[in-house]
C-alpha cells in the first residue's frame, strides 16, 4: 500500500490536481492500460452513441474502462478506490446503458466501467440453468435459449440490458407464472467494494442475495447472474392498435383481465395510450402476449371483442420476436416516470383525462419529432406470491397482500435539448396529478417500480422501512466505507434514503 501511495502522489506530480483525468492516469498503471478508451477515440464516440437515451450520450467521462472479467473489474474497482484516497475517482457502472435519465450509467469528468464484455450467455443443460453477463440484451438470451426449448423470465423489449433490469426487479410476460425477474436469479456473482469476488444465493451470503432483488447498485458489481429455466414452446402474442375513442373499453377489459390472473396465470397485457407527431393521431396500442401456443386464448376474449382495430401482429411467435417489437431508438432524449395505484377503473379514466389535458399542451409546444406513451399494466398478487420461496427480495410487495394493483408509466421521447423542461415537467405533472386524484379516492399505493422511476423519485424508500433496513444493514456489511454510495453517484443510493 505505501508503495502504491508513493506511486499515486508521483502522478498528482504530472497530471494538475484539478484535471479529471488523473484516476485514469492511474488507471493507465495497471494491466487494465490497453482496456482505456478516451474522448476522440472511435470506440469512445461509438460506445456514447449506444446509450438508450440522448441525455446520457452527451456526457463525456474523462476516460472509460472495459473489463473483461470478473478479476478485473475489480482490479478497476480497487485501482479506483485506492487512487481516491488522493483525489476523490467518482465512477458510473455501466451494463446495457438502458436508464433514461442523465448520470445513471455514464458519467461527466470521471470513469465510465462499461461491463461491454461480460456479456456471454451459456445454457447448462445439466443444471438447467443460464448464465448471463450483465451487459447481455434480453435479445441475446431468448435467441441462446429458444432452439433449446428453455425459457427464463426476461425483459419484454429486445434491448434492455440484463444486470439494470435484474437489480430493479424486472417484470416479464412470464411474471405472471413465474414471478419478478429477480426472483428467478438462483446466483449473483458480485464484485464487493474491498474488491473481493463473491457468489450470493440462498446458501451462501443470503443476505446479500436478497438485497440485490430490488437493490440497484448499492452492494456490489454484479459480473455475472445465473437464471433458473423452464420449458418453451412458442407463445402467443403481439400488438394490436384501436382508436382512442375505445379507451374505457380497454381500460374496463384491463381491470378484469388483471382480477383473473390468478384462473390463467399464461396471460400478460398492457394498455398504452400513445400519440406521436410523425403519426398526428391519438391511438391505444395493446400488448398481448400468452406464454402458450394458443391462438387468441380465452383471457382476452374481452379485449379481442372492442372492434374498430387498425392493425394487429398477434399470431403464435417466438419471444425474440415480441421483444423485438417494443426495442427502443437511441436517437431520442426520454423520460421515464412511474406510480402504482389500485386495480380501480375510476383511477385509469380520470389519468387518462389527466393525460388527454398535458397531451393538448405538449401538442401546443412541442416541435420537431416526438411522442408519447403511458402504460397500464396489471401487478398482481402472482408476481410476489413465490417470492419468499425463492430467496426473498426487497421490493416490499408481500405487504400487499392479496390486493390486485396497477403500475402506471409515461414514456416520453423527443429531440433537442432545448426541449427537455417542457417533456420532463409534462411527465411530473401525469405523475404528480393522477396519485393525487388516486390518493384522494383511496386507491393510492407507495410501490414505485425503480426500473421506471425517475430520478426526482425514491424507489427505495417505497419498498417500506423494514427493506430499507435491510438494505442499509447489507450496505453497512458489505461497503463500510461506502465506496458505491460516494463514488459511484449513478443510481438510487439507499444512503440518501
Amino acid at each position: 500500500m505505501a508503495r502504491w501511495t508513493l506511486a499515486l502522489v508521483a502522478i498528482t506530480t504530472i497530471v494538475p490536481f484539478a484535471q479529471a483525468n488523473y484516476c485514469c492516469a492511474v488507471l493507465s498503471l495497471t494491466s487494465l492500460r490497453s482496456q482505456l478508451l478516451f474522448p476522440g477515440q472511435d470506440a469512445y464516440e461509438a460506445g456514447s452513441a449506444s446509450y438508450f437515451d440522448v441525455k446520457e450520450q452527451v456526457l463525456t467521462p474523462s476516460c472509460i474502462v472495459q473489463p473483461k472479467n470478473a478479476k478485473q473489474v475489480a482490479l478497476a474497482v480497487k485501482t479506483l478506490t485506492a487512487a481516491s484516497l488522493v483525489k476523490p475517482c467518482k465512477f458510473a457502472i455501466r451494463s446495457g446503458g438502458h436508464t433514461p435519465y442523465a448520470g445513471a450509467a455514464n458519467i461527466e469528468d470521471g470513469v465510465t466501467l462499461d461491463l461491454k464484455y461480460l456479456s456471454a450467455v451459456e445454457y447448462d443443460a445439466g443444471t438447467k440453468v443460464v448464465n448471463v453477463g450483465p451487459a447481455a440484451q434480453w435479445n441475446d438470451v431468448f435467441d441462446t435459449l429458444e432452439p433449446l426449448g428453455r425459457m427464463t423470465t426476461g425483459g419484454r423489449s429486445s434491448t434492455v440490458g440484463v444486470g439494470g433490469l435484474t437489480l430493479g426487479g424486472g417484470i416479464s410476460y412470464f411474471s405472471p407464472e413465474h414471478g419478478f425477474v429477480c426472483d428467478n436469479v438462483v446466483e449473483f456473482e458480485v464484485v464487493l467494494a474491498s474488491g473481493h469476488v463473491v457468489r450470493a444465493s440462498q446458501t451462501a451470503h443470503s443476505d446479500l442475495f436478497t438485497v440485490l432483488k430490488g437493490g440497484n447498485n448499492n452492494f456490489g458489481i454484479v459480473t455475472r447472474f445465473t437464471f433458473d429455466t423452464f420449458e418453451y414452446d412458442e407463445m402467443w402474442g403481439g400488438l394490436v392498435i384501436y382508436p382512442n375513442s375505445t379507451t374505457s373499453d380497454h381500460f374496463q377489459a384491463l381491470v378484469n383481465f388483471a382480477n383473473n390472473i390468478d384462473n390463467d396465470p399464461k396471460g400478460a397485457a398492457i394498455v398504452m395510450p400513445v400519440y406521436q407527431s410523425a403519426v398526428g393521431a391519438d391511438l391505444i396500442l395493446n400488448a398481448y402476449d400468452y406464454a402458450e401456443p394458443v391462438p387468441r386464448p380465452a383471457a382476452y376474449d374481452e379485449f379481442l371483442a372492442v372492434p374498430g382495430n387498425i392493425s394487429d401482429t398477434t399470431g403464435i411467435r417466438n419471444m425474440s420476436s415480441l421483444a423485438a417489437e417494443l426495442a427502443g431508438a437511441t436517437t431520442h432524449s426520454v423520460y421515464f416516470g412511474t406510480l402504482t395505484f389500485a386495480n380501480d377503473l375510476r383511477v385509469m379514466m380520470k389519468a387518462h383525462e389527466i393525460y388527454m389535458d398535458v397531451l393538448s399542451n405538449l401538442k401546443a409546444k412541442g416541435t420537431g419529432d416526438w411522442g408519447i406513451y403511458v402504460l397500464y399494466q396489471p401487478l398482481p398478487p402472482a408476481y410476489w406470491r413465490q417470492s419468499v420461496a425463492k430467496g426473498g427480495n426487497v421490493l416490499g410487495s408481500e405487504r400487499f397482500g392479496d390486493q390486485v394493483l396497477c403500475l402506471y408509466q409515461p414514456y416520453i421521447s423527443w429531440q433537442g435539448a432545448e426541449q427537455d423542461a417542457l417533456f420532463q415537467a409534462a411527465g411530473a405533472e401525469l405523475i404528480d396529478r393522477i396519485r393525487e386524484y388516486a390518493e384522494s379516492i383511496g386507491a393510492g399505493n407507495p410501490f414505485l417500480y425503480l426500473n421506471y422511476a425517475d430520478k426526482t423519485q425514491d424507489p427505495l424508500a417505497s419498498y417500506g422501512t423494514e427493506a430499507v433496513m435491510e438494505m442499509k444493514a447489507a450496505t453497512k456489511k458489505y461497503d463500510p466505507f461506502g465506496i458505491y454510495q460516494k463514488l459511484v453517484p449513478g443510481g438510487f443510493k439507499i444512503s440518501k434514503v
